[in-house]
């Protein structure tokens, strides 16, 4: 049973948890990683590049010259995609990039993030965590005494206006629910912090 240390919000060690070897102990599948942080980041793309074709664009609505007899190339309008100031031919128009891969892949995906951090000795546990009101010095006295640096993943079990508040200024510091973490938000953060309860969120939710 793999277990980590947990430390109290002054940086000292308070104890140790169990975790659950089905999410933090699973084989790291490196190309499941790789194809759901495909999928999430085309999930993400807005899909609102557009471009005007031959017949949305203005102009063009009389044949520039005759046909025969003035030495230049046919043309039938100015508005060809071959003019200055005409059409895009297959040029790109909204869409959706949306798609799902199954849901074991997802969740096969999110136990290889959540095992590479455990095993890559990044990945934290608090025995709780309490802000009394919205102060960013706080968090970042929090991170002094973890002796945290980079990019951190900061998940609580429930919403917390004072966590969110407290960490959205702080360069690399990024809060999030334990319920909604996923592979990329993960893979995107060098440390991984989660409270006792996170903890417990995470394998009441995944484990399944």
């Amino acid at each position: 049973m793999p277990t980590v240390d947990v430390f109290n919000m002054q940086g000292d060690r308070v104890g140790e948890l169990e975790l659950n070897p089905l999410i933090f102990d699973a084989e790291v599948k490196e190309h499941l990683l790789f194809d759901v942080v495909q999928m999430l980041q085309a999930n993400r793309r807005r899909g609102t590049a557009s471009t005007k074709g031959r017949a949305e664009v203005s102009g063009g609505g009389r044949k520039p010259w005759r046909q025969k007899g003035t030495g230049r190339a046919r043309h039938g309008s100015i508005r060809s995609p071959i003019w200055r100031g005409g059409g895009v031919t297959f040029g790109p128009k909204p869409r959706s990039y949306r798609y799902l891969l199954p849901k074991k892949m997802r969740r096969a995906a999110l136990y290889s993030a959540l095992s590479s951090k455990f095993k890559e000795d990044k990945l934290l546990v608090l025995d709780g965590l309490e802000l009394p009101e919205p102060k960013t010095k706080e968090v970042v006295r929090l991170m002094d005494n973890l002796k945290v640096q980079g990019k951190v993943l900061l998940v609580t079990a429930e919403p917390d206006a004072n966590v969110y508040k407290s960490s959205r200024n702080i360069p690399g510091v990024t809060s999030a629910l334990a319920r909604q973490i996923n592979v990329l938000d993960i893979l995107q953060h060098d440390r991984l912090i989660l409270t006792k309860d996170a903890v417990a969120a995470v394998e009441e939710v995944f484990a399944s």
